[in-house]
């Protein structure tokens, strides 16, 4: 992978794919042109974009393959699988086998992690509730965000630990996180727990943004962007084989702005932080007060498995560049959670692995 940090005024494709396509001059060959389709799932949009205007039809396939996804991986949409194992009173579940993969794979991380990643933080999340709060707090003047009593958080902890998740086959027989699982195989899931509850959210983005670039590749696309909010994942380069321009988004910075941008091709940059979705409740939220940044208290989606709260360390996002979208995704969580010094290291212990940091002082730190 190339791997060069350039300046802030490079464009930034998160959420301008089309700007994107329509500046990186193109081949005049019809086949060339770039087109767009733009949609919404698991709670962020999504943007597809293909080199190849003889296929726009495999993007209405991408879509569907999200509903698709979504109905499997949800934890809000009743009757998904994973809605149904947080619904089964702790008995066992059949399901799919990109649940049972992707379950896998969520139980190596949490591994990996010793525990820092946890897919039974569910509950944790519930309580908090930060999206909605937000939601509340743009529609109820003068509403008085919740913050949940250590008590409460102490009392929600006892349910929360990942090796309470029991996958098996169809024979009972335990799947470890290096056993080749099979389409053709039934698998099920039991929660050893019945009041703990798992929530996928911090790999199912990546895992979907890999299905579609082995979709988008097997019907012939050599060059395209896929966006799953914080994921981007790139097909090829561009059809002059110049390398895309991906920017880093500025965390709590004004709409696109950006903090960095790197040139890629075939990679997958995935970002994590705590500006995704948060709330304060001693400053303004848009832009977040720079007392905030440095001095104050920022409630946000990602806790720490040991307290209940949101971590607090000297970050503001951590960007992973890797060949795996749903590995960037897991990893950009863990380092932002293990802070700077230690997810530099981290990261450095790895092979084919790249961060850029962002720390509270908007410096920005790469790996490399």
């Amino acid at each position: 992978m190339s791997k060069k940090l350039y300046p802030s005024l490079l464009l930034f494709i998160l959420f301008a794919f089309f700007n994107l396509v329509m500046l990186t001059g193109c081949s005049n060959q019809a086949s060339a042109n770039p087109v767009t389709r733009t949609g919404f799932a698991f709670d962020t949009v999504v943007s597809i974009t293909i080199y190849d205007s003889k296929k726009e039809a495999v993007l209405d396939s991408c879509l569907a393959l999200c509903q698709k996804y979504e109905n499997l991986f949800s934890t809000t949409l009743e009757g998904s699988e994973v809605w149904n194992i947080n619904h089964a009173d702790g008995n066992p579940v059949e399901i799919s086998y990109d649940t049972a993969l992707l379950i896998q794979s969520a139980l190596f991380y949490c591994e990996e992690s010793n525990g820092r990643l946890d897919l039974t933080m569910r509950p944790i999340a519930e309580e908090w509730n930060i999206s909605n709060q937000m939601e509340y707090a743009s529609e109820i003047k003068d509403y008085e965000y919740y913050i949940p009593s250590e008590a409460t958080l102490r009392e929600l902890l006892r349910h929360v630990d990942y090796r309470n998740v029991l996958l098996t086959d169809a024979d009972g027989t335990e799947i470890g996180y290096q056993d080749e699982l099979s389409e053709n195989k039934s698998y099920y899931v039991t929660l050893r727990d019945k009041d703990c509850a798992i929530d996928l959210g911090f790999i199912a983005k990546g895992y979907i943004a890999d299905c579609l670039k082995t979709y988008l590749m097997s019907e012939g696309i050599k060059s395209g962007i896929i966006s799953l909010g914080g994921n981007i994942l790139l097909i090829g380069s561009k059809p002059d084989d110049s390398l895309f321009n991906v920017g880093i988004q500025k965390p709590f910075g004004m709409g696109n702005e950006i903090i960095t941008s790197i040139q890629e091709s075939d990679t997958s940059v995935v970002s994590s932080g705590c500006y995704e979705r948060y709330f304060c409740t001693d400053a303004d939220n848009s832009p977040i007060s720079a007392y905030v940044q440095k001095n104050g208290t920022i409630y946000h989606h990602i806790f720490d498995t040991t307290t209940g709260y949101p971590v607090s360390n000297d970050l503001l996002g951590v960007t992973i560049i890797s060949d795996s979208s749903m590995q960037g995704d897991a990893l950009s969580t863990y380092c932002y959670i293990l802070g700077l010094d230690q997810g530099l290291a981290y990261i450095r212990s790895l092979e084919n692995v790249e961060a850029v940091f962002v720390t509270r002082d908007y410096e920005v730190v790469t790996s490399y």
